[in-house]
Parts: C-alpha cells; structure tokens; sequence
C-alpha cells in the first residue's frame, strides 16, 4: 500500500513539473566555422594580398642592399691578404657593422607589416563581429558559435553551420563598399 501512495506521488510530481509542449519556447542557435570565413572572406584575402605586396617591395629594396653587401664581404676576403692586416681588421669591423644593420633593417621591416597588417586585421575582425551581431539580431538567433582556431564548440550538427551565408554576405557587402569608394573617385 505504501509503494503505491509514493508511486501515485511520484507519476503527480512528474506530471506537474512537465510543461505543455506549447509552452517550450525552441532557442535557435547556429554556427560560423571563423577559419574558413576568413579565407574565403574577399576583403581578408585582399587585406592579405595587400601586406604581401607590401612586404615584397619593401623586401626587394633590402635584399637589394644585402646583395651588395654580400659582395663586398667576397670581395674582402680576396683583398685581405693583398692589403694586409690592419686593412683586414679595420674592414671586417665595418662589414661586422653594416651586417648588424641590415640585420636590424629586417626585424625593424618585419615589425613594421606585422603592426600595420594587424591593426587592420584587428579592425576587419571587429566590423565581422558586428556583422555577425546584427545578423543575429535579425534573424531571432539566441546565440551563434564560432568553431575553427581556436575551437570554442567540439561537436555541432552541419544543419546550424551558417558560415556560408555569413561569407555570401560579407562579400556583398565589400563589394558594395568597393563600388561606392570607385564612385567617390
């Protein structure tokens, strides 16, 4: 008699804290996969083709210099021997010196794309936020993940990856801008 009054207890209890299906509001979440946005994003790649250009002119111009350099220190073993040891010394300190430069020419180069290219990295990762926000709010999201690196979801189903669309618009959106900037011109 006991087991069925708490059994009776039990079915009431299960039965009341469940809701009617009406009630049960679905929250609609979905997915960006950030590494292939950025790759197929048209202004990131275009942010990335800019910096290596970038970097290859300023690159050719130093390479240039090393190259000279190089020069000059085959051509100071040649000569060494032809003007003796004070000449060696005196010029192996100049060449030791000019190769410091250069040396610190490159890393100084080097800083300079990396400040630049971040900054305006930085500044296209925070307009896709907001891109991403907006869209969101627009289209009744509670919450969209990012995956890739790094990875902040282990496991989703491909039906909520929305990375495509979100490529889809950025690009328009870019080239919308894009055509408005060659108006302006």
């Amino acid at each position: 008699m006991k087991k069925i009054v708490v059994l009776i207890a039990l079915a009431i209890t299960i039965v009341s804290c469940n809701k009617p299906a009406a009630e049960v509001k679905e929250v609609k979440t979905a997915y960006i996969d950030t590494s292939v946005l950025m790759k197929e994003y048209t202004e990131a790649k275009d942010l990335e083709a800019k910096y290596k250009a970038k970097g290859e002119e300023k690159g050719r111009q130093l390479q240039a210099e090393i190259n000279r350099f190089k020069q000059e220190a085959s051509n100071f073993q040649a000569q060494a021997q032809a003007n003796g040891q004070a000449w060696a010394q005196q010029k192996g300190a100049e060449l030791q010196k000019r190769e410091q430069q250069l040396s610190y020419a490159q890393q100084a180069l080097s800083q300079q794309l990396q400040q630049e290219g971040g900054a305006e990295m930085d500044s296209l990762i925070t307009g896709v936020k907001k891109f991403i926000k907006d869209y969101g709010k627009e289209k009744g999201y509670a919450y969209i993940y990012g995956t890739g690196e790094p990875a902040s979801i282990l496991y989703a189903e491909e039906k909520y990856d929305i990375t495509k669309e979100i490529v889809t618009l950025l690009n328009e959106k870019y080239k919308a801008s894009a055509k408005k900037e060659e108006a302006k011109k």
